[in-house]
């Protein structure tokens, strides 16, 4: 095809037609506008609350990940030590390993909100014996 005939009557190419239609303005005219705004702030972008969020985030997820791995860390410890002690090898290390991903699991859990803590008076009450209907 020639170029001649890829334009359209205003000499601009079927492509900036539809996103001058689809965005309301040209890129041109939102580069201009954007270059206004930086000059009128002197070029200083101010800080957002998208860094706080960011660096809370972040905070969260090392708490959330240092919880879980002391948890397994802990269970492979004493796991560990019964074994070396009371001669089960590899029996302790397997099951308080096992039992420490289950406390780091729910710790993390209980962190994030996803189980809560059960209040001290509801702790027991569905083991308590339900009233008989005599």
């Amino acid at each position: 095809m020639v170029e001649s005939d890829k334009q359209g009557s205003s000499g601009e190419s079927p492509a900036g037609n539809r996103q001058t239609e689809q965005g309301g303005e040209s890129l041109e005219a939102r580069r201009r506008r954007l270059a206004a705004d930086l000059a009128t702030r002197g070029g200083k972008v101010e800080p957002r609350e998208e860094g706080r969020e960011r660096r809370q985030g972040y905070a969260l997820a090392v708490k959330l990940s240092s919880e879980f791995i002391a948890a397994v860390l802990v269970g492979a410890f004493l796991g560990y030590l019964l074994d070396r002690f009371a001669g089960t090898a590899p029996w302790g290390m397997i099951v308080l390993l096992l039992l420490g991903f289950c406390a780091g699991v729910l710790n993390v859990l209980r962190s994030t909100g996803a189980v809560s803590t059960p209040a001290p008076g509801q702790r027991n009450s569905s083991w308590k014996a339900k009233p008989d209907d005599e």
